[in-house]
């Protein structure tokens, strides 16, 4: 590795890598890279990483699986990418309404209200 390497949470990657959604055009490219790692292409959205012009891996974001050239080093690559996925399927979800952190009566979150005790006269 050169001196040109940027090391980030134990990841050692090449100084100029992108990350991208793979699109409809980058098909040849993916299955190229398919035919190299001997595995057929993954369904599902792709992301893609790339370093200069040359696709090095790719990760299936629905099937959360990895294809990668064998002839380079990729691990890295596939762990960024497996991150990244992680991340944009975090995204999708809801997030959860902030609850207060005072107590709450019974049946507040249910929509009901505090009974009070029956006044009566005896």
């Amino acid at each position: 590795m050169s001196n040109t390497d940027a090391t980030h949470h134990n990841l050692v990657l090449p100084a100029e890598v992108t990350i991208r959604a793979a699109t409809a055009d980058d098909r040849a490219e993916l299955e190229r890279l398919a035919g190299l790692d001997s595995t057929r292409l993954p369904a599902g959205p792709m992301l893609v990483a790339e370093v200069g012009d040359e696709f090095r891996a790719a990760y299936s974001v629905s099937e959360r699986r990895a294809i990668a050239n064998p002839f380079r080093r990729t691990a890295e690559l596939v762990e960024l990418l497996a991150m990244r996925a992680k991340q944009l399927n975090r995204g999708g979800r809801r997030r959860r309404r902030r609850r207060s952190a005072a107590p709450q009566p019974p049946g507040i979150g249910l929509g009901l209200r505090p009974t009070t005790p029956d006044r009566r006269t005896a």
